[in-house]
């Protein structure tokens, strides 16, 4: 029996995961929009490529893309175009900032943000067939709790959960931690605190949240650090500019650097777990565990 040209691409393209150096998968989170995810995505994506990492920088805001538009760049395809098959995922590809891959989504169309189970799963198999070596993969996710977000949040290996200290903000964050957790089996999870007035307050703001957590669910949170309320970072975003690019010396600036020395600190797992095909088998994963469930 001979395998199918299909079958024999996607092993290909496995074989060529198998042997590359792990990658890091980043998901970054909030539950509520407006607390700045993208911006941290986006920063954080630059400032780990400024210390010599080479980072892809995912857009899965399906249905409401904006990382493009937040650096002043012009996609002339998108991920949308990669499921309707017209071209590959890396013909969408774009050069940010620094190197930085950025893989656009399609902005304002609906049915992007509606994808089925099977669709969803060819998207992301995609990936399996980049030839660009890839040390970290930083996913934006779209705000709330949606199906989508549940899936790029437990396919990656870190979730960073963003928070504002703002009631909605906190019940929001608290929301999508205890769906992963409950639902779906994820105990670790790292927040920041961003617009803080103060170290001082960011930490505070991790305390509450660990304090809710500890009394309701079994999970670990880490603290990840604080962004603080910048007017730099606001006058970076009306340029679409990163703000350690147009503003290096800005505290936030300052803040974001240290954050990618920590973010690449962190543990990277070894084996088959720590390549991009971790990634993509957990989406797949996920996808075929819905579809037993529907029927």
């Amino acid at each position: 029996m001979y395998m199918s040209e299909s079958m024999a691409d996607q092993a290909a393209g496995l074989r060529r995961m198998a042997n590359t150096e792990p990658v890091r998968v980043i998901a970054v989170t909030g539950g509520k929009g407006g607390v700045g995810k993208t911006n941290i995505s986006v920063n954080l994506a630059v400032a780990m490529a400024d210390i010599g990492k080479r980072v892809m920088l995912l857009d899965a805001d399906l249905g409401l893309a904006n990382i493009d538009v937040m650096l002043g760049l012009h996609p002339e395809r998108d991920l949308s175009h990669v499921m309707r098959g017209e071209c590959d995922l890396e013909d969408v590809i774009l050069r940010g900032p620094s190197g930085v891959q950025v893989v656009p989504a399609a902005s304002g169309l609906q049915q992007m943000a509606q994808l089925s189970e099977a669709e969803h799963a060819g998207l992301i198999h995609a990936f399996s067939h980049l030839s660009d070596d890839v040390d970290v993969m930083i996913i934006d996710t779209a705000a709330g709790i949606s199906d989508a977000v549940v899936r790029f949040s437990r396919a990656a290996q870190e979730v960073v959960v963003v928070v504002c200290d703002e009631p909605a903000s906190i019940t929001d964050a608290y929301a999508i931690i205890k769906l992963l957790n409950r639902e779906y089996g994820i105990s670790r999870f790292r927040v920041l605190a961003n617009m803080a007035s103060s170290a001082q307050e960011g930490r505070e703001l991790y305390n509450k949240m660990v304090r809710v957590t500890d009394r309701y669910l079994d999970v670990m949170l880490a603290y990840m650090g604080h962004v603080p309320y910048d007017d730099y970072l606001k006058k970076a975003v009306k340029g679409q500019k990163p703000v350690i690019h147009a503003y290096p010396r800005s505290r936030s600036a300052q803040v974001f650097k240290n954050l990618a020395k920590k973010a690449d600190n962190w543990p990277v797992p070894e084996g088959v777990n720590g390549h991009l095909q971790f990634f993509v088998e957990r989406l797949i994963q996920y996808s075929m565990h819905r579809e037993e469930v529907g029927r």
